[in-house]
């Protein structure tokens, strides 16, 4: 019996745990945003229902009742574009990374980039650059002109030179090819993204906050050099913060390399 009990009190303490695991990951999850707002504004209506029931106001715990059994319809209508970016976030967390063989064109990439953006920052010329991982971006290069160009440093430059009919929107580069240009970006709502910073770097949190692709801003006014991941704003980043950023990301480690390189001839043996 003692057992049992112990047992038992282990079970809940587990269940009160993992409760507030998933309470504390939900508020940061939309911590920033309007969705947090109506969140609170829900725990406030449970709340005055429960008084409500507790010092028997029927006809004030009638209407929560009700509040509360249309609540689901009006959250997920409201809510459907931070429903939809959690689902995503999920998915991206059960999905396999792709594996690549060598870093040749990681390296062309990042080296065109660089070129890209110390030209255009020492230049105050506003750029939007969004590279796609593993969420497709297609919805978003339908929405640009289409290039399917290499990747150029040049090419970038050019892109995004003032008054040319290319330079307003987002580039997005996908599977190591410039997919689109002037491309249409969501906009961000959330409350953390400061206010002096414009349309640009809005719609680089806004796909960050949508998809698991990394974008790179270059602000017109001050030259200065952002990146957007997961929601996250990286500010003021000079050459070697924006560099290291890269190769973390894209860059695949020598025990990568060293275990798809065995992989394959392994692969290659059972083939013979």
């Amino acid at each position: 019996m003692l057992s049992y009990l112990t047992m038992s009190n282990l079970m809940h303490a587990v269940d009160i745990i993992i409760i507030w695991f998933l309470l504390y990951k939900i508020i940061q999850f939309v911590e920033g945003t309007r969705a947090l707002q109506i969140l609170f504004g829900v725990g406030a209506i449970i709340l005055v229902k429960v008084v409500s029931w507790y010092l028997g106001l029927t006809t004030l715990s009638w209407v929560m009742d009700q509040l509360i059994t249309w609540a689901p319809i009006a959250l997920v209508v409201i809510f459907q574009q931070e429903i939809r970016r959690g689902l995503e976030t999920l998915g991206r967390g059960l999905t396999l990374r792709r594996s690549h063989v060598d870093n040749a064109e990681e390296n062309q990439l990042i080296k065109s980039l660089d070129d890209a953006l110390q030209y255009m920052s020492k230049r105050r010329i506003g750029a939007l650059i969004t590279i796609e991982r593993e969420t497709q971006l297609d919805d978003y290069i339908k929405t640009g002109i289409k290039l399917d160009a290499a990747i150029s440093g040049q090419l970038l430059i050019n892109t995004f030179i003032p008054n040319t009919p290319l330079h307003d929107g987002a580039v997005i580069i996908s599977k190591d090819r410039i997919a689109a240009a002037a491309a249409y970006l969501p906009l961000s709502e959330s409350v953390r993204i400061p206010k002096e910073l414009g349309t640009r770097h809005r719609a680089a949190v806004g796909i960050s906050e949508a998809s698991d692709a990394i974008t790179v801003v270059v602000s017109e006014e001050t030259g200065e050099i952002s990146i957007t991941q997961n929601g996250d704003l990286l500010r003021r980043m000079d050459q070697e913060s924006y560099l290291n950023f890269f190769k973390h990301q894209f860059l695949a480690s020598d025990e990568d390399l060293a275990a798809r390189k065995h992989w394959w001839q392994k692969k290659g043996r059972s083939a013979s």
